[in-house]
């Protein structure tokens, strides 16, 4: 059976809005205080012919973008969703949020995660990558210390199992350390992809970089009230080379989303569409669900028929103004709660070794992105929040 994997997103048209969205930055006013000499000045007399006056044409995409902005992502039940960019019904929704790695969740959408659970919406969050390799050897090291100490107090230094992964993997990274030194000399600790990597991780460490990004991941769907049986890690396949370069993705990666999909028969589902991601994780993942929705969609599955697909981005870009479709703001309060979740992976805070040229912390990017997205809307003269999530809708 041939499956479709590589997968061409198309982004929304909306050229009345990007024309005049570009006006507004050109001009330096809000939507609402275009003039006709405004458009005539910039080549833009089609829109005030068409619409009959330059109020009308701002009045147009004025509400085109207030439309956009919902504090109801699940929809808001009982209410008229003729103008919304979510159906009320059906009440509450099933929805699965993809996440590449291990907080790319949090990252991206954590507002919105924590707004559908608090809604009532049936929530499960599946992570598509183990993100092993993102883990650093310090925090290995760390661990380690405490399964030794946590062997030696509660089980009298017996286990033999425990004692001998545990001297396999000190003894490797000390290995690596030491080949680490002899290739770069101080220039050991520079930016990993800066250097080629002298060893490969033995699978033991692996597992154990694994199990760290599992727990952190844990934790953060804990401090949203996500139950325990709604956290799904995937692993998918492609992802486990031991190095930056990852496999082909295969078909083995897309029955794994499809399973899950078709247990969960969901009406919403959220994919990462941040193809600026350097090392193409984001790519192949989101390659990956778009070709088990097209799977499911060739067998006829019934329940495609009402589910919706909405692309978030995050830690590397954000959706231009004029293509998003769906906005979800958040107070100050908000966003320091999804804060809170972005810090409980702590091995991707300074020791992570992908936080790529850009210095500050992920938790430092979503913010400052979802401040952006706010101020862009407010300079639009539309309503001024703390800051807002973006999404793209994915037309099935």
């Amino acid at each position: 059976m041939n499956l479709n994997l590589t997968s061409t997103i198309t982004m929304p048209e909306h050229k009345l809005r990007r024309e005049v969205v570009e006006l507004c930055r050109q001009t330096g006013k809000p939507l609402l205080k275009l003039s006709t000499k405004d458009y005539l000045e910039h080549d833009m007399r089609h829109w005030v012919e068409q619409f009959g006056s330059a109020g009308l044409v701002n009045i147009e995409v004025f509400n085109e973008l207030q439309h956009t902005i919902t504090g109801w992502p699940g929809g808001k039940p009982n209410a008229d969703d003729t103008l919304r960019p979510e159906r009320s019904k059906p009440f509450p929704k099933r929805v699965v949020v993809f996440s590449p790695h291990p907080d790319d969740d949090v990252i991206s959408m954590g507002g919105t995660i924590r707004r559908l659970i608090q809604q009532g919406n049936d929530v499960h969050v599946a992570y598509e990558t183990s993100g092993d390799i993102a883990v650093n050897d310090d925090e290995v090291t760390r661990f380690m210390h405490f399964i030794n100490g946590f062997n030696a107090l509660f089980a009298n230094g017996s286990d033999e199992v425990i004692n001998h992964t545990y001297q396999r993997v000190k003894q490797f990274i000390r290995e690596k350390e030491a080949a680490e030194l002899a290739a770069y000399g101080d220039n050991k600790y520079l930016h990993p992809t800066t250097k080629a990597p002298v060893m490969t991780d033995i699978a033991e460490v692996l597992t154990l970089k694994g199990l760290i990004r599992r727990g952190e991941a844990r934790l953060a769907c804990a401090y949203n009230n996500i139950p325990s049986d709604h956290i799904h890690f995937l692993d998918l396949p492609f992802y486990e080379s031991g190095a930056i370069e990852k496999l082909p993705m295969t078909e083995q990666d897309v029955r794994i989303i499809q399973k899950l999909i078709s247990e969960v028969q969901p009406h919403q589902i959220y994919v990462a569409a941040d193809l600026a991601d350097p090392h193409g994780t984001h790519r192949k993942c989101t390659d990956a669900v778009l070709a088990a929705i097209d799977e499911e969609k060739r067998i006829g599955a019934e329940w495609l028929k009402d589910c919706r697909v909405w692309m978030y981005r995050g830690a590397w870009a954000e959706w231009d103004i004029a293509d998003i479709e769906m906005c979800v703001p958040m107070s100050p309060e908000e966003l320091r709660e999804k804060r809170n979740a972005i810090l409980k992976h702590q091995s991707q805070m300074e020791s992570a070794p992908f936080l790529g040229n850009d210095e500050r912390l992920f938790w430092q990017r979503a913010e400052d992105r979802n401040r952006e997205t706010a101020r862009r809307y407010d300079e639009l003269g539309l309503a001024c929040y703390e800051a807002m999530e973006a999404f793209v809708e994915y037309k099935i």
